[in-house]
């Protein structure tokens, strides 16, 4: 990793998120699983459940997600904000795929709105905190509400 220029870095592991999300398209949780730290205070929040800490249950809720997914593609990632420090960095995306969802048998075009907080450890970017959910478009008042 560059001392001089830590988004140097960070950009690649951004891009390594990409990738894994073309993988999570696919049924394959893996490569997030190797982007995320080991730490205990890792977390995970993804549109289909609470969240989860630990990498023991965030890498058990990725691979579950996962398995809803089956042949599909990242399609494209629109970036709203992205903050690098010397420690910490964090990207907010809109992330789009294409994939087959649960039991559907037509590929369906899929849009999350996407928040990824990594810091440095040993020299390399790791994850710590993902919140991936469907809401990309404005909604009524109501639609916080629980039923």
């Amino acid at each position: 990793m560059s001392a001089e220029n830590p988004s140097d870095d960070f950009d690649g592991v951004v891009e390594q998120s990409h990738l894994a999300l073309d993988a999570i398209a696919k049924g394959n949780h893996v490569p997030f699983k190797n982007l995320y730290s080991q730490r205990d205070d890792v977390t995970l929040g993804n549109p289909f459940g609470p969240f989860v800490r630990g990498f023991e249950q965030v890498v058990e809720t990725m691979q579950r997600a996962a398995s809803y997914y089956r042949d599909g593609e990242a399609s494209g990632f629109e970036q709203v904000s992205k903050h690098v420090s010397d420690h910490l960095a964090y990207v907010v995306e809109v992330e789009r795929f294409n994939s087959k969802v649960g039991g559907a048998e037509e590929v369906t075009p899929i849009s999350l709105r996407c928040s990824s907080i990594f810091r440095r450890e040993d020299g390399a970017w790791r994850l710590v905190h993902r919140h991936a959910d469907p809401i990309t478009t404005a909604r009524p008042p109501e639609s916080v509400v629980a039923t």
